[in-house]
């Protein structure tokens, strides 16, 4: 399963997978788009052309780069960037980014249509969640959340997601490419998984009659959107990566 991951997912890993030579180019091209029609890269330094996935991947592997990782940033909580600030604000808007820290590049997606365009910025050095504290803190926070919404009576007013919580070891697998620690491919699923749960609980009020139960829905979400999007930068940021 590749099509439902985040783009910056593929990349980084995908990407990484090529740059360290365990896959072909015709495979990091078919992972990496997925779906998509097309992705293409601008702003790349010492080119004013916008570049094709393959030629950007080897214009990032002449100037040192062997690995891509992910960040996953909302408001509050910059998880996975370092600036400078225009790096920051786009992700932030994005929602994700790609950086090559070797390359001091961070790489952003936009999309329109079925084409996604990646805008390239200078970046800066990230801090990053160790892999076991991430996988850690979203343990933590699934027993955590889940026992808020029993509180809050989960069941009643958005049975799929109890139903979820319940059934958190079934999950989709996922597809990923040689050289990704099996340790990040499990964490990386169920950090989607964390993230899932949350945006299908925030999809509506859910019956809610008040603001107050609207409130505390976030408030018991909120960890749990947070320890999932840590888990999935570690999980995608091969500078992280437990050694093989």
């Amino acid at each position: 399963m590749t099509s439902a991951l985040p783009p910056s997912l593929r990349l980084a890993w995908w990407g990484t997978a090529w740059l360290r030579g365990h896959v072909v180019t015709d495979l990091v091209v078919d992972a990496v788009l997925a779906d998509d029609a097309t992705h293409a890269v601008a702003g790349l330094p010492g080119t004013d052309r916008t570049e094709t996935l393959v030629v950007a991947l080897g214009r990032l592997r002449a100037a040192g780069v062997s690995g891509l990782g992910a960040a996953f940033p909302t408001e509050g909580d910059p998880v996975g960037l370092g600036g400078p600030a225009a790096f920051n604000a786009d992700a932030l808007e994005a929602g994700e980014a790609v950086v090559a820290a070797e390359a001091g590049l961070g790489l952003v997606p936009h999309r329109t249509g079925a084409a996604v365009t990646w805008t390239t910025y200078a970046a800066s050095r990230r801090q990053l969640p160790d892999v076991g504290e991430a996988d850690r803190q979203l343990r933590s926070a699934l027993v955590e959340s889940a026992n808020s919404l029993a509180r809050l009576d989960v069941a009643r007013w958005r049975p799929d997601v109890a139903d979820e919580l319940l059934n958190l070891r079934h999950r989709a697998g996922i597809l990923a490419p040689a050289g990704v620690p099996e340790r990040c491919v499990d964490l990386a699923g169920r950090g989607l998984q964390a993230m899932g749960i949350v945006e299908l609980a925030l999809e509506d009020d859910g019956g809610a009659v008040s603001a107050s139960e609207i409130l505390a829905r976030e408030a018991a979400l909120r960890p749990l959107a947070r320890a999932g999007r840590r888990a999935l930068v570690a999980a995608c940021s091969p500078e992280v990566w437990p050694p093989d």
